[in-house]
């Protein structure tokens, strides 16, 4: 399949060489420039806010709600229970969050297949956080002519104020992340209690911190450098692209040649004038996070929030100009080929995943709360009890996957007159009991070295709960 190319706009550095004619090295890494960006409203910026405020609210609220007299979600490390509002898993039961992650890559690739980074644009934690400090930015320090103009300015007691308060609106944002974390792995009802009063432990301490220094840094300073540097997806995601993925592009065919021309202007006078829709206003640059121009073509700078969209229809709305010189399409149709939607990858990722996530349900809705171990002992064979009959031992491990303490029933069969030891076990909820356990058979029973048996478990309290395990029963033929 055929893949469509990912320009890259970042200044490359090159061996110079001096007035002497020696060479000259420069640095790999170029300087970051500040980037300044514009606030612009629109019908998908409305729509990446209200994402970004819904996954903000669940991230910080989940962890208040309790359920069943603990938090909805909880992942109790100290107690290896993981709460996942009414389910409680185990680490057992970690090939299901295996299970999770591989659905959720095959999910980011299909996104991906068919419309870009837009989990990048809308749903990334990074862009959440980024965007949340650029709002609070520009609500504290003003609009970006006046940031620029704030910045060249020297210090002065507004600029302190101004510079003061928008860094402690990032540090109590970033303390409430690091807070919020922590109270997913301990309840955090008492984490703000202790922490409050210095009551927390050490380790509290140290992932509240951790997260309100890295989030402090990722959302304030380094924004577009995650992006661009530390974030991998950005640079496989030119693999996964193909002509008909749905991506933000320039119309250049539109769009050419571009400049600025009188307001007056019509439409249909400007084209008659050799005039493109673009009016080279820059509106589009302003108002990318990560700062690049979108009619240089696709780069993998692009995280597809679709701001420069947005800010290209209003500039059309003004002009008088139909919108959409910069919108979401395929390299396909700008070219004026038809797009395939439907087409052979994307519904393969869409079977798998689909097929994937039912398994999944399925393994969920049809987990039994219980598992069992049951091993023959190997030091010996077998034994002949006082009154002739013949004896293994099994080590039995019982582990209770439930939320309620069970009395689990014990019983063997296949063959006969098989009798055990101790006939119940008790396991309290979310732990495990091992006994070693006697099973013996009639003598006459024994028809040849080695027989199947089967070991039952099963609950007093819901017969629902109840597993099977095959062995081996050792006897002795010369008797």
């Amino acid at each position: 399949m055929e893949k469509i190319p990912s320009k890259d706009v970042t200044p490359k550095p090159q061996n110079q060489r001096s007035s002497k004619g020696e060479a000259v090295t420069q640095s790999m890494y170029a300087e970051r420039e500040h980037i300044y960006v514009r606030e612009i409203k629109g019908f998908f910026q409305k729509v990446r806010r209200s994402a970004n405020w819904a996954l903000m609210l669940a991230f910080i609220l989940l962890p208040w709600i309790n359920i069943g007299g603990r938090p909805a979600i909880w992942f109790d490390l100290p107690g290896r229970e993981f709460h996942i509002f009414t389910a409680t898993f185990y680490p057992q039961e970690f090939v299901l969050l295996s299970w999770l992650l591989i659905i959720c890559a095959f999910g980011l690739f299909l996104i991906t297949v068919f419309a870009g980074r837009v989990w990048c644009g809308y749903t990334c934690p990074q862009s959440v956080w980024t965007f949340l400090f650029i709002w609070l930015e520009h609500r504290i320090e003003g609009p970006r002519n006046k940031r620029i103009k704030l910045d060249k300015q020297p210090l002065t007691k507004e600029k302190f104020a101004r510079k003061g308060v928008k860094h402690a609106a990032w540090l109590f944002i970033a303390f409430a992340t690091g807070v919020t974390f922590v109270g997913y792995f301990t309840p955090i009802r008492d984490l703000v209690i202790d922490l409050a009063t210095l009551q927390a432990d050490g380790w509290s301490y140290f992932w509240v911190g951790f997260f309100l220094v890295f989030t402090y840094l990722n959302a304030g300073w380094l924004r577009e450098q995650v992006c661009i540097y530390m974030c991998p997806y950005a640079r496989f995601q030119s693999v996964m692209f193909d002509r008909d993925t749905l991506i933000v592009s320039y119309d250049a065919d539109r769009g050419e040649p571009r400049g600025r021309r009188k307001r007056s202007l019509s439409h249909e006078e400007a084209r008659a004038a050799g005039h493109g829709d673009c009016i080279d206003c820059d509106l589009c640059v302003q108002v990318c996070p990560t700062g690049i121009d979108i009619r240089d073509g696709l780069q993998y700078e692009c995280i597809t929030c679709a701001a420069c969209i947005d800010a290209c229809d209003s500039v059309m709305d003004k002009m008088g100009y139909p919108r959409g010189l910069v919108r979401y399409t395929t390299e396909n149709a700008l070219e004026g080929k038809p797009t395939h939607i439907l087409r052979p990858r994307l519904m393969g990722y869409l079977a798998a995943l689909l097929v994937m996530v039912g398994a999944f349900a399925w393994a969920v809705n049809d987990r039994m709360p219980l598992d069992v171990e049951a091993e023959r002992e190997r030091t010996q064979l077998y034994q002949v009890t006082r009154d002739g009959r013949i004896s293994n031992s099994y080590s039995l491990t019982v582990r209770n996957l439930d939320d309620r303490d069970h009395t689990y029933r014990l019983s063997a069969s296949g063959l006969e007159g098989l009798r055990l030891d101790q006939d119940t076990i008790s396991v309290p909820a979310g732990e495990s009991r091992s006994e070693a356990i006697t099973v013996t058979a009639n003598a006459d029973a024994i028809t040849q070295p080695s027989h199947e048996i089967v070991l039952t478990i099963e609950s007093e309290i819901d017969n629902s709960i109840r597993l099977e395990r095959d062995s081996r029963f050792i006897g002795d033929l010369r008797r």
